[in-house]
């Protein structure tokens, strides 16, 4: 397994914790989209919340997506991820590189600036859940954390982190979701806020080998952490040449007129992993019935 997610609970159950290793994730979302390193930092950050939060839901078909629209000039992230593990998504402006900010890493935060975060569940009811919230820094771990506590009333710790190679590849990616119950006593809490702020960073335990479980481990060892499983995750996209034909069934019969009438071939690309479908005037033809 070469990423993978755990779900784990400590204190008797009155945490709950999720830790995710993302390099392969994180690079293949970097290879459908040429992103700049500050682009890869911050979709393959969203890409690992994204992944840990799809583990949450719990019907096969449930689907969560995350939505960043922004004042940056990144202009804003889109991720949907399943509850399988698998996830993919796209960066509206995919090439946006900054200098690096004042501690000397990647300006995610510059990209991304003042925005909106929504979190959009689909399980299958007539509506989806939406909760939304304002983006504190950009920086999206911290983002996440703000959702949680605002729109979830979750007490929640997020860490997300995304190391990017002298030659653009991802060298290591991950992150870990920390949550309290409603059950959880003040002397807990008051502990686990000490150990959170004495932690390493998330790129840093991940060069020093540790896997989720370590990371898990190295924050709430004191507890009594119990892995109750682990799940593969991997960028996936379901898009094919079907499902872009039905897209295009959708159009109306002047505007497929007029592209028919161009009598060139189109090529349609799908936005979550770049992938060209093209349609030659025969087939456009068809869609006209």
């Amino acid at each position: 397994m070469s990423d993978y997610i755990v779900r784990a609970t400590a204190a008797d159950s009155s945490i709950r914790a999720f830790a995710i290793t993302a390099k392969d994730t994180v690079e293949a979302a970097r290879a459908h989209h040429n992103t700049s390193p500050t682009m890869t930092a911050a979709l393959g950050r969203l890409l690992a919340g994204g992944a840990m939060m799809g583990s949450m839901m719990k019907g096969e078909k449930d689907l969560l997506t995350l939505q960043i629209q922004c004042s940056g000039p990144a202009q804003g992230l889109t991720v949907t991820a399943d509850s399988a593990g698998h996830v993919k998504g796209f960066a509206v402006n995919p090439q946006v590189d900054l200098p690096p900010n004042a501690q000397g890493k990647l300006d995610v935060g510059g990209a991304i600036d003042l925005g909106v975060l929504s979190v959009i569940k689909d399980m299958g009811l007539k509506e989806p859940y939406v909760g939304q919230c304002q983006l504190q820094t950009g920086e999206i771990a911290e983002d996440l954390t703000y959702y949680f506590a605002t729109s979830e009333q979750i007490p929640s710790a997020v860490g997300l982190g995304v190391l990017v190679d002298r030659d653009g590849s991802v060298k290591q990616a991950g992150g870990f979701i920390i949550q309290l119950m409603p059950f959880t006593s003040d002397e807990i809490i008051e502990k686990l806020e000490k150990k959170i702020g004495e932690i390493d960073s998330v790129t840093n335990m991940l060069e020093k080998g540790l896997t989720p479980e370590g990371i898990l481990e190295e924050i709430l060892g004191e507890f009594g952490v119990v892995v109750n499983d682990t799940m593969p995750t991997e960028f996936r996209c379901d898009c094919s040449k079907e499902r872009v034909s039905r897209a295009l069934s959708t159009i109306s019969k002047k505007d497929l007129d007029s592209i028919i009438n161009d009598g060139e071939s189109i090529e349609v690309k799908c936005q979550f992993c770049n992938t060209a479908y093209r349609f030659e005037i025969d087939e456009l033809k068809k869609f006209r019935k």
